[in-house]
């Protein structure tokens, strides 16, 4: 259990805020010096991966951008599938949409409609949870086609916020928590 607090001590060290982006009164929380460096993001795949690793994962949805990333990596780990979601119109193929709201605005995300067959196990997951809502409209999406939701996956959690809340039935795992 040291190893997985000494790990997790350092990937917060790694973890860079940045202020006013993208607007005004935002506390953006980058993970970019983890992707920067191979140990740490072996590090952060590896300690992801630990929570689920025996949920039986057919699919790994990644939520577009920094999501796909971590997403795929765990996807690769897990011997699942990965399937990209995405903003509104950047899927070629026949999509469904959901519509939700986010700590600076709105947004619809959408996936293929051909993804996901009733019945998957899905992972969804993200580099970041806020206030819940673009993991709530994946988990959505999950439901609409009859997949199974196992878990959310997130990198970054952040507390104060209580984005879990929104996040109905379904365990959520968070690596690191600000």
């Amino acid at each position: 259990m040291t190893d997985v607090l000494d790990n997790v001590g350092e990937l917060l060290a790694a973890i860079r805020t940045v202020p006013d982006f993208p607007k005004p009164g935002i506390q953006f929380k980058d993970m970019s010096p983890i992707l920067g460096n191979p140990r740490l993001l072996k590090m952060a795949v590896d300690e992801l991966v630990r929570p689920i690793k025996d949920l039986g994962v057919d699919k790994v949805l990644g939520i577009e951008s920094r999501g796909f990333i971590l997403g795929a990596m765990i996807a690769e780990q897990l011997h699942a599938g990965f399937v990209p979601i995405r903003k509104a119109g950047k899927l070629p193929a026949q999509t469904i949409s959901e519509s939700y709201d986010l700590e600076y605005g709105s947004a619809v995300i959408e996936m293929h409609a051909d993804a996901l067959e009733p019945g998957d196990r899905v992972l969804i997951h993200d580099d970041l949870i806020a206030t819940g809502g673009t993991a709530a409209a994946t988990g959505k999406l999950v439901k609409r086609v009859a997949a199974t939701l196992v878990a959310y996956s997130f990198l970054i959690e952040l507390d104060a916020l209580d984005g879990r809340s929104q996040l109905e039935g379904s365990p959520v795992h968070s690596l690191l928590h600000l």
